[in-house]
């Protein structure tokens, strides 16, 4: 089992590092919007996340599981967001709630200011999979036309 998880997070990991390369911040925020829900007060929270990945200087995208993921906008830019190697999601008792708890960036010394989360929402990640499938084949072929 623990085999499974390490191999959906590592090509989770490598899907997101290949995406990175090619489609900028807001091209990447504009596809986890689309394929979001509406926003919910709350989430469960496991006490570990199985994954995130920033997206701007103001939100992001948190996997609890491996396949349940929320998008989280923050109420303005979360300083070192975009370079941070780890993060922390505050939480009550199990269950993170919009306009209460925070995203703190970890590993950049002792002042590490809270970013408050704004809304949440959860993504459809078979969907949000998809569409970034259909995107890198879209820029494979128009790379493909150039060459």
């Amino acid at each position: 089992m623990k085999a499974l998880v390490f191999a959906v997070l590592s090509t989770l990991a490598f899907s997101a590092c290949a995406a990175d390369a090619r489609v900028s911040d807001a091209d990447r925020l504009a596809l986890y919007r689309a394929n979001a829900g509406q926003p919910v007060a709350n989430f469960q929270y496991f006490g570990r996340l199985d994954g995130w990945t920033p997206l701007g200087d103001s939100a992001l995208a948190v996997w609890t599981k491996p396949s349940t993921a929320y998008l989280i906008e923050l109420k303005g830019a979360c300083q070192d967001l975009d370079f941070a190697n780890a993060i922390t999601v505050t939480n009550q008792s199990g269950r993170v709630y919009a306009n209460f708890d925070k995203v703190i960036v970890l590993g950049r010394g002792m002042n590490q200011m809270p970013c408050w989360i704004k809304e949440m929402r959860p993504i459809d990640v078979k969907a949000l999979k998809a569409a970034e499938q259909e995107k890198r084949q879209a820029q494979t072929a128009e790379r493909e036309k150039t060459t």
